[in-house]
């Protein structure tokens, strides 16, 4: 497999005032289009308004930054109106219709990673708005609209002209979102900086895993996702996803390093991941990482709900598992060697706490 693993930023696609919406291309990060993934960022300005609309592939959610407030309509179902803030994660399958409002002073950054093997396009997700210039309904005459929805034709063609905006607008400051409703977040939001640790290792690392058991929706989404926090000097076990799962990691904070390794035991990355950074680890490769002083912190979706990792190193590690006289033959070492390669790592998992 020789294709460019290096991480990527996100570019912008549309957006002016109120806000801005930005993507990774397939083009510039291949490995969206050959693993059917794809990456966008939404920013929107103090009453910013990202018009409502649906999407060909199924996404989560994850808001990095701010607070707002988010409108989601599952099938044949009422509207739920969620207030939404720094750390949740929300999935959403393809078809259902959203909406995104900031509310606040600080700009709010909702990350969007997803599948696309049902999109129209391979590695990018297609947006269907139901308003405005690029919308659904202004492609229709004022004549179907009129008698699709029983309108007056200067009605129809009010509802078909008056949205000029495209994607994003800014709303007045007297306008009045609908509040959202404390019972809408049940099933619907997790928030990943407040959720039960999966792991957690002294000065190691932390880990918040999404899957059908806290978020039932990603079951419908079909992707699972993790929230990790790496300690400063410290290291993520070398590992793969031993289910043939994708993993496409979105650097939120901090810094560090990476490797991968892939067929025939070939470095096919290394380099140092930075925020807003977006890497994908194809099936069955091993990544590890090593964080920076300051640590590094990132958001990834696997593309199965219920994923499995299979690690290299640590009390967990794949080699624990292998008899002693099988690993002396396959690493052909002396028993001593063998002895001390075993005796290593039986209390670490996961996460490695920097040397002293």
């Amino acid at each position: 497999m020789d294709v460019d693993l290096s991480p990527k930023l996100a570019k912008k696609v549309y957006g002016e005032n109120g806000g801005q919406y930005f993507a990774w291309c397939p083009s510039d990060l291949k490995m969206l289009g050959e693993g059917n993934i794809g990456a966008s960022k939404l920013a929107l300005e103090r009453h910013g308004f990202a018009l409502p609309r649906y999407s060909d592939s199924s996404k989560v959610a994850y808001v990095l930054q701010g607070s707002g407030v988010a409108g989601i309509v599952l099938p044949e179902k009422e509207e739920k109106v969620i207030a939404i803030r720094k750390g949740d994660a929300i999935a959403i399958p393809f078809g259902v219709v959203s909406w995104w409002y900031n509310n606040y002073d600080m700009e709010l950054v909702v990350l969007f990673l997803g599948e696309t093997s049902k999109a129209h396009k391979p590695g990018q997700f297609t947006d269907f708005f139901l308003t405005g210039p690029n919308g659904q309904m202004s492609g229709f005459t004022t004549e179907f609209v009129a008698r699709a929805w029983d309108l007056e034709e200067k009605v129809a063609k009010l509802l078909v002209e008056k949205q000029s905006g495209i994607g994003i607008v800014k709303l007045a400051e007297t306008f009045m979102i609908p509040e959202p409703k404390p019972e809408d977040r049940k099933d619907m939001v997790l928030n990943c900086e407040e959720a039960p640790l999966d792991v957690d290792v002294k000065n190691g690392g932390r880990v918040v895993v999404l899957n059908t058991k806290n978020l039932p929706l990603v079951g419908e989404v079909g992707l699972g996702a993790d929230l990790v926090k790496l300690d400063g000097g410290a290291m993520c076990s070398p590992g793969f996803s031993c289910d043939s799962a994708l993993q496409v990691t979105y650097v939120v904070r901090g810094s560090g390093r990476v490797q991968v390794v892939g067929v025939d035991g070939k470095r096919v990355l290394e380099t140092t991941l930075k925020a807003g950074n977006l890497f994908i680890v194809p099936r069955f490769f091993v990544v590890s990482k090593i964080a920076d002083p300051d640590g590094m912190e990132w958001f990834s979706i696997i593309s199965t709900p219920n994923p499995i990792f299979t690690n290299l190193a640590g009390k967990t590690g794949i080699w624990k598992g292998l008899s002693s006289k099988v690993l002396e033959a396959a690493l052909n070492i002396p028993s001593d060697a063998e002895q001390q390669f075993r005796s290593k790592r039986n209390s670490d998992a996961v996460f490695f706490p920097p040397p002293n």
